[in-house]
């Protein structure tokens, strides 16, 4: 067992390390706070071959694997970009370039994989609905074959960087839920281009405002007799659930990847206070009362970046790897809140200023331990899938 990161992930955290080191605390302060993607860094990265990990070598890309997104995203965000950086990761590299090598067609792939990975078209992923919230088999969005087009209808939320994206993946009902047997048949992956359908009148989106995560806005999407090519689908009709699982499992390492590097951030940033701040006559990181809630931060820190790693490894090799994801997801973003409030409560008073970045890191911190999936029901996969317990429903 060797647990030495791989040459092509410690490559990707030199590569994107160095990028970062160009970028401070202030600058991701200065993206949140004017609410704007962080253009400067998308370009550096694009520049780089950095967002074509997970694209084959053939359409232009890298060639390598989830471990290495893992490790990219958390580098990004431990850099000061916290919760924010997981949009850069999972978006694009995630959702688009990632879906469409595992899934999409021979003309898919040749069309827009060359384009993910040199970063000249972005995408979003449309699952959530208003009705259905985390029980992604109730969606009601329906798609209906009408000669060789597919007409949506319905409405999803939640759906961050539709502003920038070329390409939406569209999780639709082709057999509506009531009739579907087994329930996870009947849903269909749809690309959708989004500009054309905002051209058309047959999409459109509503800001949602939010309190953290401002560099990329997250919205309410509607869809009215919106026609997609059948040529658009991705994967199987009717057969998405294949896709989805795909989808899913990368999104909870990423954005756990993401909440670890936020964790480290909110760590740093309270030892260095601690360490600085002086009350009686010496540094309050003397007092076990504030250092010892940040040694066990470090801990756990350690405990989930075993375990993201353990479940992207796993994804790589195409073993099952839900019960690794969902407990590196749950892990991740546990030690991220207790990171922040580990720095609020070393910062005490002044961590309500906005001199600090504590504020965003408690923000960003939340949003974790309900998004994509609550830490509830990440118990409950535990509960009654791991350990066997009767279902409550």
């Amino acid at each position: 067992m060797d647990f030495r990161l791989p040459e092509s992930a410690q490559a990707v955290r030199d590569g994107i390390g160095e990028i970062c080191s160009h970028y401070d605390m202030s600058y991701w302060e200065r993206c949140e706070a004017e609410k704007r993607w962080p253009e400067e860094v998308w370009a550096e990265l694009a520049k780089g071959g950095w967002l074509g990990l997970a694209v084959p070598e053939e359409f232009g890309g890298g060639g390598q694997g989830l471990l290495e997104l893992t490790v990219a995203t958390e580098t990004l965000s431990a850099s000061g970009s916290a919760g924010g950086s997981a949009f850069t990761y999972v978006l694009t590299p995630g959702f688009g370039a990632m879906t469409i090598a595992r899934h999409g067609s021979p003309e898919q792939r040749a069309d827009l994989l060359p384009r993910l990975a040199a970063g000249e078209i972005e995408t979003c992923f449309a699952l959530t609905e208003p009705d259905a919230g985390s029980n992604s088999l109730a969606i009601t969005t329906s798609a209906r074959l009408d000669g060789s087009e597919f007409v949506v209808n319905g409405q999803k939320i939640w759906i961050t960087g539709v502003q920038r994206a070329t390409w939406m993946l569209l999780v639709t009902r082709t057999i509506p839920a009531a009739e579907a047997r087994p329930r996870t048949n009947g849903l269909t992956v749809l690309l959708v281009n989004v500009p054309e359908a905002v051209a058309a009148g047959t999409l459109s989106y509503r800001p949602i405002p939010k309190m953290g995560a401002n560099t990329t806005p997250s919205n309410m999407v509607f869809f009215d007799d919106l026609r997609v090519p059948a040529r658009n689908v991705v994967g199987e009709v009717h057969g998405g659930a294949v896709v989805l699982w795909d989808i899913l499992n990368p999104e909870r390492i990423l954005l756990g990847a993401s909440a670890l590097g936020g964790a480290e951030v909110a760590l740093r940033v309270g030892v260095e206070y601690a360490r600085q701040r002086e009350v009686f006559g010496r540094p309050i990181g003397a007092n076990q009362g504030i250092a010892f809630p940040l040694a066990a931060v470090k801990a756990k820190i350690e405990l989930a970046r075993l375990m993201l790693y353990k479940a992207a490894w796993l994804f790589d090799r195409g073993e099952p790897c839900g019960t690794e994801a969902n407990i590196a997801k749950l892990t991740a973003s546990q030690a991220f809140w207790e990171a922040a409030d580990a720095a609020f409560q070393t910062h005490g008073g002044m961590a309500y200023s906005l001199e600090y970045p504590v504020a965003r890191l408690l923000a960003d911190a939340r949003i974790g331990l309900v998004a994509p999936v609550t830490e509830q029901l990440l118990l409950n996969y535990l509960a009654t899938q791991v350990l066997g317990l009767p279902r409550s429903f």
